[in-house]
């Protein structure tokens, strides 16, 4: 099949590119530079002749958004809903990269695909409709929610947290956020693992299984990188008070992929044991 993924020079984008490569496919890149989303049509001569679409392009600092949410809301809804269109006017499957912050963090077992989104943050709100306009303008989506991600082409959490550990000798992280840690390696595999089973359009969670909180991975984090997990210790969220919220528990069930025949993302210990050579080098 031949793939196009839009914004291709990201964290995510450049590893699914590598990913969809491998698996067979033919891919082409197109990144800000070369064409703009929010603009109608800009991508309609990259579609000529392309299956697949993968939006990996929006708007991802979260308390940045805060101030700037019509900018936001450009980039993560308008921006979707365009290329959403476009992919299928050109006959295109569509696949939309959503997240977590979609629900509002309060809730005690993981978060379902069809569970109500209740966004709390501009970032969360911008992508909740992002979701929809994708739903509203191409039939044949698929909308992959991810959560915590991290990887080899940009800045992520396990780099950051390992640099301040060694520098400072300790760091405090937060104890009280629970999430699952997602590398964007598993995540491209699944996306291509999703169109090639031919899954059908819909919602499904793209996360890691298990769960874990930040200061947890942290010291996993510190383990991987050989230092002292003991220099990572606990805090809570009002000690680090940001402009956007921060959902306390950002655990995502994966029953669709299960239903579409299609395996999620292992345990996360376990994947971050793979990925923390290259995550760390990069």
């Amino acid at each position: 099949m031949r793939w196009l993924v839009v914004g291709h020079k990201g964290m995510l984008g450049t590893d699914l590119v590598e990913v969809a490569t491998a698996a067979g496919h033919v891919v082409r890149g197109v990144d800000q530079g070369e064409a703009d989303i929010t603009v109608p049509g800009s991508l309609d001569r990259e579609l000529a002749g392309v299956d697949v679409v993968v939006n990996c392009a929006a708007w991802t600092a979260v308390d940045a958004a805060e101030d700037n949410e019509p900018a936001a809301f450009a980039a993560n809804a308008v921006g979707a809903g365009l290329v959403a269109r476009s992919a299928a006017t050109a006959g295109a499957r569509m696949v939309q990269i959503s997240t977590d912050y979609v629900f509002d963090g309060h809730a005690s077992a993981p978060y379902g695909e069809d569970d109500p989104v209740a966004p709390r943050t501009a970032y969360g709100r911008t992508k909740a409709a992002g979701e929809w306009a994708v739903r509203a303008y191409a039939p044949d989506h698929l909308v992959v929610r991810t959560a915590w991600l991290y990887g080899a082409h940009g800045p992520c959490f396990p780099r950051t947290i390992t640099r301040l550990a060694a520098e400072r000798g300790t760091v405090a992280v937060v104890d009280d956020q629970v999430g699952q840690p997602t590398w964007t390696v598993d995540l491209a595999d699944l996306v291509v693992r999703l169109v090639d089973a031919g899954a059908p359009a819909g919602t499904y969670h793209g996360t890691s299984s298990g769960q874990v909180s930040w200061f947890g991975l942290a010291r996993a984090c510190a383990a991987s990188a050989g230092l002292d997990p003991q220099a990572v210790t606990a805090t809570t969220s009002e000690h680090f008070v940001r402009p956007a919220e921060r959902p306390a528990y950002s655990v995502l069930g994966h029953r669709a992929l299960g239903q579409a025949g299609v395996q999620p993302v292992g345990d996360w210990y376990d994947r971050w044991q793979v990925a923390a050579g290259a995550v760390l080098a990069g």
